[in-house]
Order: C-alpha cells, then sequence, then structure tokens
C-alpha cells in the first residue's frame, strides 16, 4: 500500500513561519555583537601568539559548523583543518602539538565527545578556545578563553532542532576568521593565493603576458601602406584591427574595425584612402606585467575591444581582444 503524501502547507503559514525563523536567527546574530568584548580579543591574540594551528572540533550540528569555520579559516590566513571528536579520541589527537590552538564548539558545553578529549588537549600543551551557548557549562570553564554564542531560543518552532544557534556560531567563527585576517595584514592578493582555481584568483593572478597574443602573432602594418593593405592584415590576423607601428616597432597608432565603419560613414573610398587617414593615432595601451583584470577595466571604460601591450622601450609586445579575456575566464 503505498504511503499517503503529507498535505501541502497552507502558503500563508509557510511564508509566516520562514519569515519568524528568519527574524529570529537575524536577532540572535545581531545579540552576539552586543556580548563580544575582552574575551573576543582574548581569543584573537592567543591564536596570533601560537606558532601552531588552529584545530576547530565539534559533533553533530556544531561539528559542520565547526568544518566550515577551519575552512574559512584557512582560507583567510588562519592555518586550521577540522577534526571530528569522536575520531580525536581514537587517534587523530596525534594531529595536535603543543603549539597549537584548539577551538571546540558545542552549543550545550557539555558534549561528551569534547569532554572526553579536553583533558589530552591540555596535557599536549594546546591552548583551548570553547564556542558554546552556556558560559557555565564544563567545556566553557575548562576552556582558555571561552566565547559566548548563547541564543535565547531556537527558530525550530519546537526549540529543539539547532537553527539559530547554529547561525549564531557559524557567524562568530566568521568574526574571528575576519578579525585574525585584519590582525595579520592578510590581503586580496594573499586571498588570490589560496583560491587559484576560484574567479578571484584568476583576476588578481593572471598578467597581461599571460593572456595577450604575442608580437608576431599581432597583425601589424606601416603608417604608409593603403587601406586596402591595413584591411587585408586586419583579416589575416582575426582580431578585428591591425596596429600601426614605425620602423621600430612602436605602435603610432590602430586600425580596427570601428575606425573602418567611421571611414565608411563619412563616404571615404576604401579603394584610394590612405591608411593614415583612417587610423585611430596615440592608441591606449597596457604594460605586459599588468593584470589582465586592468586590461579588462580599461576596455570595458573606453568601450573598446582591442588593446595593444607595449614593452618598457616603447616597442609593441603583443595585443589582446576581450575574447581573450573571456577565453581566460577574466571576464
Amino acid at each position: 500500500m503505498n504511503p499517503v503524501p503529507p498535505a501541502l502547507p497552507d502558503e500563508t503559514r509557510c511564508v509566516a513561519l520562514a519569515r519568524r525563523v528568519l527574524h529570529i536567527e537575524a536577532a540572535a546574530v545581531a545579540a552576539l555583537a552586543e556580548r563580544l568584548g575582552a574575551d573576543f580579543e582574548r581569543a584573537v591574540q592567543l591564536i596570533l601568539q601560537r606558532r601552531g594551528r588552529v584545530i576547530v572540533t565539534g559533533i553533530g550540528k556544531s561539528g559542520h559548523i565547526a568544518r566550515k569555520l577551519a575552512a574559512t579559516l584557512a582560507s583567510t590566513g588562519t592555518p586550521a583543518y577540522f577534526v571530528h571528536a569522536a575520531e580525536a579520541a581514537h587517534g587523530d589527537l596525534g594531529m595536535i602539538t603543543a603549539e597549537d590552538v584548539v577551538i571546540a564548539l558545542s552549543n550545550s558545553g557539555a558534549s561528551e565527545e569534547l569532554l572526553t578529549i579536553v583533558p589530552l588537549v591540555k596535557r599536549q600543551g594546546a591552548k583551548l578556545i570553547s564556542m558554546t551557548g552556556k558560559p557555565d557549562s564544563p567545556l566553557a570553564r575548562e576552556a582558555d578563553v571561552h566565547l559566548d554564542a548563547a541564543v535565547s531560543e531556537e527558530a525550530c518552532p519546537l526549540n529543539l532542532a539547532p537553527t539559530a544557534s547554529t547561525t549564531a556560531a557559524l557567524a562568530l567563527g566568521d568574526a574571528l576568521a575576519v578579525a585574525l585576517l585584519d590582525a595579520r595584514g592578510f590581503g586580496a592578493d594573499d586571498f588570490a593565493r589560496s583560491h587559484p582555481g576560484g574567479s578571484l584568483g584568476r583576476r588578481l593572478l593572471t598578467h597581461v603576458s599571460d593572456v595577450m597574443r604575442g608580437a608576431d602573432r599581432v597583425p601589424q602594418v606601416p603608417e604608409t601602406v593603403p587601406m586596402t593593405s591595413a584591411l587585408l592584415e586586419m583579416t589575416r590576423g582575426g582580431m578585428g584591427m591591425t596596429a600601426v607601428v614605425d620602423a621600430r616597432g612602436a605602435p603610432i597608432g590602430i586600425f580596427t574595425d570601428g575606425d573602418l565603419r567611421r571611414a565608411l560613414e563619412r563616404g571615404c573610398d576604401a579603394r584610394t584612402a590612405a591608411l593614415a587617414e583612417v587610423m585611430t593615432r596615440a592608441p591606449r595601451s597596457i604594460d605586459p606585467d599588468a593584470l589582465a583584470v586592468e586590461a579588462a577595466e580599461i576596455m570595458e571604460r573606453l568601450r573598446i575591444s582591442q588593446l595593444l601591450v607595449v614593452d618598457a622601450d616603447g616597442t609593441l609586445a603583443g595585443a589582446l581582444t576581450t575574447h581573450d579575456l573571456m577565453l581566460a575566464k577574466v571576464i
């Protein structure tokens, strides 16, 4: 016999309940800000003073938050990893050294798995920071520093499922990670180096020289040629433009498909016109060592699709197009 599916919830009640959850969790996070003070500063200083790593641990839903906190710390300049509280008592405590700091998360502050490993953590010489919802709990009392993550109620209608409490712990963990990031002087370049596969990493670690087409692949002509020769060179290069260079190889202009359209709109005869009459002089250029994102910003601001790349000696090093930047996932 097939089970009877549950009735669909009343839409008004569903939305009202969802709003209540968000209001409760927002209030729980806001209340944390009012309680931050000396203990939070001590936690930051304790981590900064230790030469080891930060080990974040927890059990159940707190364990999930602990895992996320470890990942956030590691990606923002504080070496950290997650150790499952139950596994810690079965060998993983060997990962902890006397120079480490352990952050233990537990809303009740009485999780048996955490309390089991606390004496062993202290015997190792590591420091302990607890994050609990009960400042008078056993875990809070045993910690070198306690961070109060208490909430007045859970967002669950039964006031049972960890909801507001896990949100509060998550936010408090983020606050700790950001405070450490700032204290370490961790910048965007540092963040990019720890996220080389992400979009930010590509934007901050990719240079113009990584995506440009070298000078040997860039169409280029001297200023003295007719417009028809420039058109043939532009077609050959497949970049929608040709650089105009002097005898030394330094760009003195650029001729693009936009220049061609404007010339034709003026009634220019493409068969007889000289390139010098229709090209754009003193074109905008960029250094090959500049970030590719800088090239993207220039092209977007000037509404151009091609950009010449010029070496320090003023000679043509290459060029790039918006398509090249898109292929490199810079834009």
